[in-house]
């Protein structure tokens, strides 16, 4: 579903194992945090990192209505303020599980990590953007322009699917690479004309006067996909903890749909936006129902079968030297956790 030409930014995207500490940034200070610091005594918790994203806010939501405690499963919720520095902690073996998007698990498994996707979140469709500011009117205008995002993550590849099917190429802008947060902060601040953000920064963004959405993942369907992802490692000694959470997650959906109110207000504090702003969101993420998800697990032809996408990805990677060769994504996915809950709900 993602396609990244980062090498030909000159980009060295630090997922493998033996570059994950060494290229996090030392002039960029991300912090980590948990949920709760008593979550975190508890002997055998999963370790499960999610960051600013409309389609992971819902791990809030079912850490604060104990909705993972009603699944008997303790969960160390940490929260990342830099999605990157998720994806780094994930391949270091850090955190058990983290919500990431299908092509940085399929980059990271080409950099030898040892992943397993579980559980689809959601597929943006709107909530990643290119914002520009005002006197920009089509993509052809971007040429010689200063264009930030963060590097590696999906609102880059975007803007680079952007790009190409305006005939552009990543050489015909002038790119800043940024984390998301400081990406959105400069273009409000005038340092840039454009900015590649996700939701809940695009809000902070669309604050510039006169900016407006050049275009979103909305044009892109698709190609954008989030999921829970395990390393295998954890997936293979801890089944029955695996599953809990994927329960969990599904009766989290449940609890929103009936409690939107509440849920959002929760989701809403957690982005740092107002529930109204938050609100807006809504169209820009296609949660995932159990029937969604069992279809996108099934082999396809197209991008909504994930093996599909996956496959696609792997053969860009190669395509523009990110990789060596297309990565093994046969024993990417692990299917089992959602057909058990669509059994137990008596569902298929």
């Amino acid at each position: 579903m993602k396609k990244r030409s980062l090498i030909s930014y000159g980009i060295l995207f630090c997922i493998t194992l033996s570059f994950v500490v060494g290229c996090v940034n030392p002039a960029i200070y991300i912090k980590t945090t948990t949920e709760s610091e008593a979550s975190s005594a508890v002997a055998g918790a999963v370790r499960l990192g999610f960051s600013a994203w409309p389609g992971w806010f819902p791990w809030q939501v079912a850490q604060e209505r104990r909705i993972f405690a009603t699944h008997n499963v303790p969960v160390d919720l940490r929260w990342f303020d830099g999605y990157l520095e998720s994806i780094n902690t994930l391949a270091a073996g850090q955190i058990d599980a983290n919500s990431q998007t299908l092509g940085d698990t399929v980059s990271s498994v080409s950099g030898g990590a040892d992943q397993v996707i579980v559980l689809v979140n959601d597929n943006s469709t709107g909530n990643d953007k290119v914002i520009v500011r005002e006197g920009i009117n089509s993509v052809a205008d971007l040429k010689g322009k200063q264009v930030a995002a963060e590097e590696g993550t999906v609102d880059h590849f975007l803007l680079l699917q952007g790009l190409e099917r305006a005939g552009l190429s990543a050489q015909d802008i002038q790119f800043v690479p940024l984390e998301t947060g400081r990406a959105a902060a400069a273009f409000v601040a005038g340092q840039v004309d454009a900015v590649a953000v996700f939701a809940p920064f695009t809000t902070q963004a669309l604050k510039r006067p006169g900016s407006r959405e050049l275009f979103s993942s909305k044009d892109f369907p698709g190609s954008i996909s989030d999921h829970l992802v395990f390393t295998r490692q954890y997936v293979e000694q801890n089944p029955d903890r695996v599953q809990a959470v994927v329960d969990a997650w599904f009766a989290t959906l449940d609890y929103i749909q009936k409690n939107q109110a509440d849920a959002y207000e929760i989701m809403a504090k957690r982005a740092g936006v107002s529930v109204e702003e938050y609100q807006q969101y809504a169209e820009g993420t296609k949660l995932f129902t159990i029937e969604e998800n069992l279809k996108a697990f099934q082999p396809g032809n197209d991008m909504t079968s994930l093996q599909f996408a996956a496959d696609q990805m792997g053969q860009f990677l190669t395509s523009v030297g990110l990789a060596a060769a297309p990565p093994d994504n046969s024993r990417l996915f692990d299917d089992r956790f959602v057909k058990a809950y669509a059994a137990k709900i008596n569902r298929s």
